[in-house]
């Protein structure tokens, strides 16, 4: 009788580790892993240049679940316009098709809705905060903006996340530049920045974010537009401090029809 306790009892025990570790592998991914995997991808409003007017957010979702990112940066977004069907609000959508949490800035009013930047993340968000950037009345452009969430990894460290659009103009994107470090220069936090800053390696606006930033791709960096023969890069991801972060790969993902822009990769390890 004893014997049968105690064979009973080592099953038991087997049975139970071999069990909490089939339930331990379908927690979320996110938990296991000890680096971070980040996208930028300017959208195009989900319109797929090959097809005019249609909207496509399935294309977009396709994209990001293919690459499942923690965290993703998200430029021209349409919230609620006309030409995205007035009713759909593609940030939010887009989380609902990739199992992710959403923050929307708008930048500007458009065409009885709102156009702007987004963040994507598997991560909980904390905090979110947005802000809009100044430019130059005299260059003209357009108005753009910064949102950035504060998420927090499985190990309980806090991360801060930004996505921007910079202007097409170079006077606008320096001021822009200088606004967006103004705005973080004094977070306690480490910082990931991510976006289309419309600017090139050695570019004014690039040469200044080298400043306070660490880019993922330092050289011969892959170019992210346009997506048939790209032939410049425009696209980054980079970090703050330094050593909070490494830079462990970046790839620009060939993928020629959700957008007109290429998106961006990297993997990154939190120190």
């Amino acid at each position: 009788m004893k014997r049968s306790v105690f064979t009973l009892s080592i099953l038991s025990a087997l049975f139970s580790l071999g069990f909490t570790n089939q339930i331990e592998g379908k927690k979320d991914p996110v938990a296991a892993k000890a680096n971070l995997k980040v996208m930028t991808y300017n959208i195009h409003h989900c319109n797929p240049p090959s097809e005019k007017v249609k909207i496509d957010v399935e294309a977009i979702a396709r994209v990001i679940n293919q690459e499942k990112p923690d965290l993703v940066a998200l430029q021209e977004v349409d919230n609620y316009t006309e030409r995205s069907g007035k009713e759909l609000n593609q940030a939010r959508e887009l989380a609902r098709l990739t199992g992710m949490k959403s923050f929307f800035m708008k930048a500007l009013d458009h065409q009885g809705g709102e156009y702007g930047v987004a963040v994507l993340s598997r991560l909980p968000i904390v905090d979110s905060v947005g802000y809009l950037l100044p430019r130059n009345p005299e260059l003209g452009g357009e108005d753009r903006a910064v949102a950035a969430v504060t998420v927090q990894l499985p190990n309980k460290k806090k991360v801060i996340f930004a996505s921007t659009h910079l202007d097409l103009k170079e006077g606008n994107r320096v001021t822009e530049s200088e606004q967006i470090v103004k705005h973080f220069k004094d977070a306690k936090l480490p910082m990931i920045l991510a976006g289309d800053f419309n600017a090139l390696p050695g570019s004014a606006t690039i040469n200044y974010f080298d400043q306070y930033f660490t880019r993922t791709c330092q050289q011969n960096c892959e170019p992210t537009i346009p997506v048939d023969k790209p032939n410049r890069t425009i696209d980054f991801i980079m970090y703050n401090p330094a050593g909070g972060f490494k830079a462990q790969s970046t790839r620009v993902i060939s993928e020629k029809y959700a957008s007109d822009h290429l998106p961006v990769v990297a993997e990154l390890e939190v120190k």
